[in-house]
């Protein structure tokens, strides 16, 4: 058994759709939502695709999921705030946060805009060389979010009555606030911000000649994140690996899915690029298996919450298996029970 039991389930989705027709891809993530629900997953994420075919706007997603389920956490992993204003964002996140009746867990992350120099014309057309993509623009967003004053006036003009914070008020969503990093340097200022930490299937071998140990290098930025949190090792920390269970799936569904963790073997092998990033390999097999596994990767036995990530080019029904098979075999293996009523 891993030093610390699975408490809390979750999975991650981009939700994926064909240009032509849309509106079907974002109704197979509300249904796949839905489903998490019914299977007794705690949390359902979304991650975000800019200028891709994957979902753009989480935040309209999930203020429609908040309609069609009434327990599930909702949450963004990640929102990249090189595209966002944190006040309006602000008052999005705490709009959704209203609807759902405090189910909302906002991730997001810093730097630039993905192919900043193609997109900052259309962006930023007036202030692209002034913005500021680090760690103060989530310290603003923070404050936003926790009602501090964004004006100097409040009260009544005319027949208007204004307020001096974001409104809606969202009283608890401050404590509910993620940042997904894979650095040490993430890591720490995630925690002496008391914000709740994602770490990934990806993170940085920043150490030169740093060995090519994903699990290693993971495990220390959990202890770096919570050695600063006020919290301590109580601190939340949430682990989104890429897992893919074989156990009701059929000949051809562990087929495409071996192929699929085949082809993205390769870079796992040693850190990628000049940033040196590294990354998990993708766990395909019977949940057993898996289980093992994990029980056997030392960043998971640190965590008590994850947020599976789904593959990202499969069918709605190879996701609806691969969630069933999860919340039914594979988080009881892990410790983890399903809420009662």
């Amino acid at each position: 058994m891993s030093d610390r039991p699975l408490k809390k389930l979750g999975f991650l989705t981009i939700g994926l759709f064909d240009e032509d027709d849309p509106g079907r891809g974002h109704e197979s993530t509300l249904r796949l939502i839905e489903l998490g629900e019914r299977l007794g997953y705690d949390s359902a994420w979304l991650r975000h695709r800019h200028l891709q075919y994957g979902i753009s706007s989480p935040v309209a997603v999930l203020a429609a999921a908040t309609q069609r389920t009434g327990r599930i956490e909702l949450g963004t992993a990640v929102t990249p705030l090189g595209w966002e204003n944190p006040l309006r964002l602000a008052e999005d996140w705490a709009t959704v946060d209203v609807l759902s009746r405090g189910r909302l867990n906002p991730g997001v992350s810093v730097g630039p805009p993905l192919h900043y120099d193609r997109v900052k014309d259309a962006l930023y057309p007036d202030t692209a060389d002034a913005e500021d993509f680090g760690y103060e623009r989530v310290r603003r967003l923070l404050d936003h979010v926790e009602g501090r004053p964004v004006t100097d006036f409040r009260g009544t003009e005319g027949i208007e009555t204004y307020s001096d914070r974001v409104q809606p008020h969202a009283p608890g969503l401050r404590a509910r606030m993620w940042y997904g990093g894979g650095s040490l340097r993430s890591a720490r200022w995630a925690g002496e911000n008391a914000m709740n930490f994602l770490t990934s299937s990806v993170v940085k071998a920043e150490e030169p000649g740093q060995a090519a140990d994903f699990a290693a290098v993971q495990l220390s930025h959990i202890r770096a994140f919570r050695a600063a949190h006020p919290e301590g090792e109580d601190a939340r920390v949430s682990q989104g690996l890429v897992v893919i269970p074989t156990d009701s799936a059929t000949a051809a569904q562990r087929a495409r899915y071996e192929e699929y963790a085949a082809s993205r073997l390769p870079r796992t092998r040693q850190p990628q690029g000049p940033a040196r990033m590294l990354f998990a390999p993708d766990l395909v097999g019977p949940c057993e298996e898996i289980a093992e596994r994990l029980r056997a990767h030392a960043a998971f036995r640190e965590v008590e919450e994850v947020a599976f990530a789904l593959p990202f080019t499969f069918g709605h029904e190879d996701y609806e298996q691969i969630l069933t098979d999860i919340a039914e075999r594979l988080g009881p293996a892990l410790g983890w029970k399903a809420p009662t009523g």
